[in-house]
């Protein structure tokens, strides 16, 4: 178990945004930063991080928290792995209790499989470097290929031995479960025997973007013509092929600063481009690429640059791909290497200035680089060129944004010498076909949802007034609840005259003090329960310590409100994400009128909830003459009394303040 000082030091120490940015590009927006969520495919960000707050929302799917919840619902991490992740990042020591056997058991299936595969990533490595067969054969391989030590040790590279089951071995030696090994695919089991899926081959962990081992790929180093060139491993729990990109681990924080993402095919590309000083690449690790590798981009950066080496015969079918990063709304540029060259050897004999030079130069547009690829095929056959031009204007109409389309359409028009009125029309009948599609597979997916409805339409859902006006408390108690403000009372003094009068007092207090002290006069409780849950543990946690820190309150939370409290807190962002000042639409501030607000909620709640009992009484009154309603009447005509004083203070409150 991880100490209570370790996890109040990983708190204290971690920022929520230098922990979000290296999964998340993020914007600055007011004293905010923004982004796409994570966690849906979006075009507009709908992701918030607050710096003062050291919270996040994403509005999208409703998620939110701090920065331990981000890597428990991005990274799938428990408790204990976020706050090690943490530590880890930011160089703190782990103090941990002794685990007992019953601790140790309780660890989920996922854990045991990421601890096997971390597991057999060292051991590989050790492998590598330490035994006498690694050195001689993977090691002496990975030196042929121009990997230098500290490459082969940053990417964790290994070596599997040639034995049948050395590392099944090992690792059941170790304490290993054979279940695990046999679910991660690193070992074969049989029903009489068990051995190595990677013996005998050089071995690239495979990581994902928060550096966990997923799962492996291994290359056979012999000319075995029955074994395959490259081994993966089996898709698992925790690894599925076409949601991992090779190297984002190391490329993600360059991916976002440099805003662009360049994309190889093989795990040596990625290694011999890195060790060249190019380090946002990724590969699709020889897949096609998939949308959910593009997503996974597409969070880091809206520019991908696709590098393809000089085999001509496989780039026709590797284009493919482009259709669906432009269908994701993300820019594409494409660049080629000379023949008989790939990123592997081209970077291994160029310099890092060459190399930038090099793809500044030849990097093309997609529309120019897909004209020039397919012109070639056509030559002056008009059939082919006619075929061409509208393979093109496919590419195109897969680009959601309709003045990027536009400018294609020209674009292309130039290079093929055709007219623009031509491509559009093409253009516009493919668009109304995408849609008549799309709606065709709507309306399908909606009838296999489709209720019997009542003949009577339904009303339109009212505002829960109620509702709103608690989420106001809840929200006021946690931005101002320890902010102290002038707020008025009403007293009851004996004047010269002996006369009892009302006298109007200003009395400094507490927000939250003001707040709790308001509702228990009136005996108000909070109808919500995850609203009144929320607020008996802020008055308590107000009343037992003399500084409100977020961060702090944070970890003290009960996990089942926390996300409300995310909810509530950030709620007030979604202005940042509109760009209100843009349009001149300024949104007033409440730290300015803090009392004000507070007055304005307690009374109109107040007000409501009068209003509730009025109805009540009101439906309580018999309509037969001999029923006698004059005690129900006159409670009506009290409580509408009451009514007339709170829209009288509720007017002095706005008028003072305005």
């Amino acid at each position: 178990m991880i100490s209570k000082d370790t996890i109040e030091k990983v708190f204290e120490t971690a920022r929520v945004e230098e922990v979000i940015g290296d999964f998340v590009q993020l914007k600055r927006a007011g004293s905010n930063l923004k982004g796409l969520s994570p966690f849906v495919n979006e075009k507009s960000p709908s992701f918030m991080v607050s710096p003062v707050k050291q919270i996040w929302k994403d509005f999208s799917s409703g998620k939110g928290g701090n920065a331990v919840t981000f890597l428990m619902e991005h990274e799938h991490f428990t408790y204990p792995e976020a706050i090690k992740y943490l530590a880890v990042k930011y160089n703190i020591e782990i103090e941990e209790t002794v685990q007992t056997d019953e601790d140790v058991a309780q660890a989920n299936e996922k854990e045991s499989m990421y601890l096997v595969s971390e597991f057999a990533q060292k051991y590989f490595h050790h492998t590598l470097l330490e035994t006498e067969e690694g050195k001689a054969i993977g090691l002496s391989y990975f030196k042929e290929r121009g990997f230098t030590s500290e490459t082969i040790k940053k990417f964790g590279l290994g070596y599997s031995p040639e034995t049948w089951d050395a590392f099944t071995k090992e690792a059941l030696g170790k304490g290993y479960k054979l279940d695990y090994l046999d679910k991660t695919g690193l070992s074969i089991v049989k029903e009489d025997k068990q051995f190595d899926r990677f013996k005998g081959r050089v071995m690239f962990p495979i990581q994902s973007m928060s550096g966990r081992v997923l799962g492996f790929g291994g290359r056979i180093l012999t000319n075995d013509k029955k074994a395959a060139k490259y081994l993966n491993s089996p898709e698992s729990d925790i690894y599925h092929k076409s949601k991992v990109l090779y190297g984002i681990f190391h490329a993600k924080q360059s991916i976002a600063k440099l805003n662009n993402c360049y994309l190889v095919e093989g795990y040596t590309d990625v290694i011999q481009m890195n060790q060249a000083g190019i380090e946002n690449v990724v590969a699709s690790s020889g897949t096609a690429l998939t949308p959910d590798q593009i997503r996974l981009i597409n969070r880091l950066t809206p520019n991908i640059t696709v590098l393809f080496d000089g085999d001509a015969a496989g780039l026709r079918a590797s284009i493919r791909g482009i259709d669906l990063i432009l269908e994701a709304g993300m820019n594409v540029k494409v660049c080629t290497f000379p023949d008989g060259d790939d990123p592997d050897s081209f970077a291994r004999k160029t310099s890092y200035e060459d190399l930038l030079h090099y793809f500044e130069e030849n990097a093309k547009d997609f529309i120019q680089f897909k004209a020039s690829l397919l012109m070639q095929e056509a030559k002056n056959d008009p059939i082919k060129k006619a075929d061409l031009i509208r393979d093109m204007v496919i590419s195109i109409s897969k680009i959601p944004d309709r003045i990027k389309r536009e400018v294609y359409i020209k674009e292309c028009s130039r290079i093929m010498d055709i007219s623009e009125d031509v491509l559009f029309n093409t253009l516009a009948q493919l668009v109304k076909k995408d849609l008549s599609e799309a709606n065709k597979q709507y309306k399908e997916e909606q009838k296999a949802f489709e209720v019997v409805k009542n003949d009577i339409s339904q009303p339109t859902a009212k505002v829960d007034i109620q509702y709103e006006l608690e989420h106001k408390i809840i929200q006021i108690l946690l931005l101002y609840g320890d902010k102290e403000d002038t707020f008025e009372d009403t007293i009851l003094a004996q004047n010269e005259d002996g006369e009892m009068v009302e006298v109007k007092e200003q009395n400094k207090y507490k927000v939250y003090q003001r707040i709790y002290l308001s509702l228990q006069e009136d005996e108000v409780e909070l109808a919500n329960p995850v609203f009144k849950a929320i607020y008996n543990h802020l008055i308590a946690y107000y009343n037992e310590n003399e500084a409100f820190e977020l961060d702090k309150y944070l970890m003290h939370l009960p996990e089942e409100l926390a996300q409300e409290v995310t909810t509530v807190l950030m709620n007030e962002e979604r202005e940042v994400l509109h760009n209100w000042e843009v349009q001149q639409i300024y949104v007033k501030q409440k730290e300015a009128t803090i009392s004000q607000y507070v007055t304005e909620t307690i009374i109109t709640l107040r007000w409501y909830l009068v209003n509730n009992i009025i109805d009540d009484l009101k439906n309580n009154v018999s309509n037969e003459e001999q029923s006698d309603n004059s005690e129900t009447l006159e409670m009506v005509m009290a409580y509408l009394g009451l009514t007339h004083i709170f829209s009288k203070s509720l007017g002095r409150v706005l008028s003072r303040y305005n």
